[in-house]
């Protein structure tokens, strides 16, 4: 271990004039001139967050021919991926939407936001980020923003003889320009901006109007006098410190009390101040208070007491909280709250609920149901760099995330498509017969896809095991998570009936099939490993199809004479992936459409936009040499010296191109190599 000289290391890395440069202080004037030069420190609390998020860049991309915008703010940059959200970009523009309308005022600040979705779809890391991001975004220059506290050098009993009373709700300052001339003042001072434009609403909170308007009382009048008393700070939003941003989660039913949200009379002052009725003896550090110019977050929100909800009902439309014996008071954040699937009906079903509904906007945070953006989330926590000691094996993760989005999608309405094959399409894959639309109207038919099914906890759950449990063999394949998962459906909390079990069964047995097909493929293609005689035997399929749809010649390249299409290649072809006689001719024209359809466009084809023919050229490629190599020799006890050689040769490419490690090759090639000694080689 090195030795460490603390001064040293402190005076390289620690910059003290940070501290100062975060903890400004000045006169009301100082700030005056700040907001002339930047009105942005004014921005209310859904201005200031969608900056926040608009601050770290976007990219756009096409989806089902409809641009999506990536908010790179939820990639969590600032925790390097930890909370990262993928895979519901759509869901979460809207989510992005709603604070770009309430920033602008159009009526949706005056709404509780509503994350709904099923456990563990990503409603917390949503919640997480937004509350990081402005504690951080409150720490820049461009996210700066400030309160005031009062300041009495002579200790009077305004302050009750303290010589500081920070502003418990850290108000705005400029909300200290008396309402008479508050009108006339921001006329002023937005005059020929074309920045933000300076706004204020509302008064400050109950025990700062007490305190002005002491001091009012004792300079007759003279508001600058009073300013005097004013010292303005720097605002730094900390959940930590209950500052700007705050959380509540519900409690027992019997031991809620809206005080929680609202805050509560400090009898230690009562004697101080002679009455419950001062709000200097009034604790305003309740959730609601101490949230000001932030964002409040309500864990299981629906959980909440009835009359937990009323206040809601106030926070949200006034936008105003109601302190006991004091009155309304106005407060500008952000109300956020997640709840999952069962609580939401709830609340549909609750006719005494209307008046929350009508306020809430919901932002469905459903599960995944793209395969890519899935195996996204594992690879975060399960990659070499976090677990260097054991080699993940190809397709593991892939295989967990397959199965985890087939119990989330429904069965296709059209009899021709398969569960399987849906996950494919939707994951970028093309089918013949289905295009971007006929996805889309997929989506659009499945209204409850991505809300039910497997969570991702579940599966990181059983991947730790699944690491645990084989970790002294080195490697981690897919066959072990398989009997993870299956094995742990018995335990599982959310499954509730046998019927449920059974089908999430029947889906780990869809997920094993797809993984024997995939490493039959890998192990055929690390031996008819040649691309470039994939591509040639793709060009003469094409070529041959195109002269049989069209009913042209085709010129023989050895003989230089124009004969028929090769009935007999195209058949060799097209009977590895099962097409029947009787389809042949469907099969070649949407071959040939799909390539007519991409000439329109002004692209090429290749042979692996077409999942279905890319297989079946790979199959025909592997049937013409898998004759060099003898599979079903490797299960054998005898292996001679040149055949060992050749499942050596073909073990290195699996590991070279492929990314298996010693470990997962050899049990590749004997699980392939099993398969074909059963006699399966015909049916692949």
């Amino acid at each position: 271990m090195g030795k460490v000289d603390i001064n040293s290391f402190m005076n390289e890395h620690y910059k003290i004039d940070d501290f100062g440069h975060l903890h400004w202080t000045g006169s009301f004037q100082e700030y005056l001139d700040q907001v002339c030069e930047n009105p942005s420190v004014t921005r209310n609390a859904f201005c200031r967050i969608h900056d926040m998020i608009m601050s770290y860049g976007t990219t756009t991309y096409t989806e089902y021919k409809k641009e999506v915008t990536r908010y790179k703010f939820f990639d969590d940059a600032l925790d390097h991926g930890v909370d990262a959200v993928f895979g519901i970009d759509v869901h979460l523009m809207k989510l992005v939407n709603f604070f770009n309308a309430a920033a602008a005022g159009y009526g949706t600040e005056k709404r509780v936001l509503l994350l709904h979705g099923p456990v563990g779809s990503a409603k917390s890391s949503i919640s997480r980020m937004l509350k990081k991001g402005l504690e951080h975004y409150s720490k820049t220059d461009d996210g700066a923003l400030y309160t005031y506290e009062w300041i009495d050098t002579e200790k009077t009993e305004i302050l009750g003889g303290e010589k500081l009373f920070p502003c418990p709700m850290h108000e705005e300052p400029l909300k200290l320009i008396p309402m008479a001339v508050r009108k006339k003042f921001l006329e002023n001072i937005n005059k020929g901006s074309d920045k933000h434009k300076v706004a204020l609403k509302g008064d400050v909170c109950p025990a700062c109007r007490h305190i002005y308007s002491e001091y009012m009382k004792r300079y007759n009048g003279d508001w600058k006098k009073v300013m005097k008393h004013i010292r303005i700070k720097r605002l730094i939003l900390s959940e930590k410190d209950r500052v700007g941003i705050g959380t509540f989660q519900p409690k027992d039913e019997k031991n809620q009390d809206s005080t929680e949200l609202t805050g509560d009379i400090n009898y230690r002052k009562i004697a101080l101040y002679g009455s419950d009725a001062d709000p200097r003896a009034f604790n305003f550090d309740g959730e609601f208070n101490i949230s000001n110019r932030g964002l409040v977050e309500f864990i299981e929100m629906l959980k909440l007491d009835v009359a937990f909800l009323y206040d809601l009902l106030g926070a949200s439309q006034e936008q105003s909280i109601k302190p006991k014996k004091f009155a309304q008071t106005d407060i500008d954040e952000i109300i956020l709250g997640h709840t999952n699937e069962p609580e939401f009906k709830k609340l549909q079903n609750n006719e005494f609920m209307e008046a929350l509904r009508d306020r809430t906007v919901k932002i469905d945070v459903p599960y995944i149901t793209r395969l890519d953006q899935e195996v996204r989330i594992y690879h975060k926590d399960f990659n070499p760099e976090k677990i260097p000691h054991i080699h993940i094996a190809p397709h593991t993760i892939e295989m967990a995330s397959t199965w985890a989005i087939l119990t989330r999608l429904e069965d296709p309405k059209k009899a021709d498509l398969t569960r399987l094959q849906k996950l494919r399409l939707y994951n970028g894959k093309t089918l013949p017969g289905y295009n971007e639309d006929n996805v889309k109207e997929l989506r659009k038919e499945a209204m409850r896809e991505g809300l039910e099914g497997i969570s991702p906890r579940y599966i990181q759950d059983k991947l730790s095991n699944a690491l645990v449990k084989y970790g002294t063999i080195g490697c981690l394949n897919p066959f072990m998570v398989f009997n993870e998962l299956e094995s742990g459906l018995k335990h599982h909390a959310l499954i509730s009936t046998a019927e449920l079990q059974d089908y999430y069964k029947n889906m780990l047995a869809i997920a094993r099939q797809e993984y024997e097909d995939i490493v039959k493929n890998d192990v055929q293609k690390a031996i008819s490993v040649d691309e470039t005689a994939i591509q040639t035997l793709c060009a003469n399929y094409i070529d041959n199809v195109k002269a049989y749809t069209q009913r042209e010649k085709i010129r023989n390249k050895f003989s230089n004479k124009l004969e028929d299409a090769d009935e007999r290649f195209m058949r060799s072809i097209e009977s590895k992936i099962d097409i029947p006689e009787s389809r042949k001719d469907d099969f070649r024209r949407e071959i040939m459409n799909y390539i007519g359809a991409l000439a329109i466009e002004g692209k090429s084809f290749d042979y692996k936009m077409n999942e279905r023919l890319h297989r079946a050229l790979e199959l025909k490629l592997f049937e013409d040499q898998k004759d060099t190599i003898k599979l079903t020799t490797i299960i054998s006890k005898v292996v001679d010296k040149e055949t060992q050689e050749k499942i050596d040769v073909v073990k290195s490419r699996l590991i070279k191109n492929y990314n298996y490690c010693e470990i997962c090759a050899t049990d590749a090639l004997n699980f392939v190599a099993s398969i074909f000694a059963k006699g399966d080689s015909a049916k692949s």
